[in-house]
């Protein structure tokens, strides 16, 4: 089992704060379970639902790509020895969301690698709170050479 800290999976994947939504990993062969805590402090709570706010379902899906890449660059139990290239979401499907997430808890993220192909994962992620099933998603992750911005 490998451990990730904030540095380590920032040193992984592009994702920067206000972006990144994973606190800490541990990786476990072709898994990876990660961890976010939900400052109510957080501004996208100011927006969505001011006076009831629920953290959207579109960054529980975020939060298992990005475990889905720290997965990936790391090379699972290896050392990361990966392409180089920047792992991006190509197709998502069966997604559910079950419980909603509010401002202060603790997203417990896990995802799996269901099957490898040449230029793809197949992948499946799971957000729990408290550990109840919060969201769930089948997803493709497709490594692509990077190009700087043309500006």
């Amino acid at each position: 089992m490998k451990t990730l800290s904030r540095p380590q999976i920032e040193a992984l994947i592009p994702h920067r704060p206000p972006f990144l939504w994973l606190d800490e990993a541990e990786i476990d062969g072709e898994t990876i379970l990660a961890k976010t805590a939900l400052s109510p402090d957080l501004p996208i709570f100011e927006g969505h639902y001011p006076d009831h706010p629920l953290l959207p379902g579109v960054i529980q899906l975020e939060m298992c790509f990005q475990a889905g890449a720290v997965l990936i660059a790391s090379g699972g139990e290896g050392e990361g020895e990966g392409e180089g290239g920047m792992p991006v979401v190509a197709r998502t499907d069966g997604v559910k969301f079950k419980k909603m997430v509010r401002p202060g808890d603790v997203c417990e993220i896990e995802v799996s690698v269901k099957e490898r192909m040449p230029g793809a994962v197949f992948m499946t992620g799971k957000v729990r709170v408290s550990g109840n099933l919060a969201s769930r998603c089948d997803f493709v992750v497709a490594e692509v050479k990077s190009d700087p911005v043309a500006n």
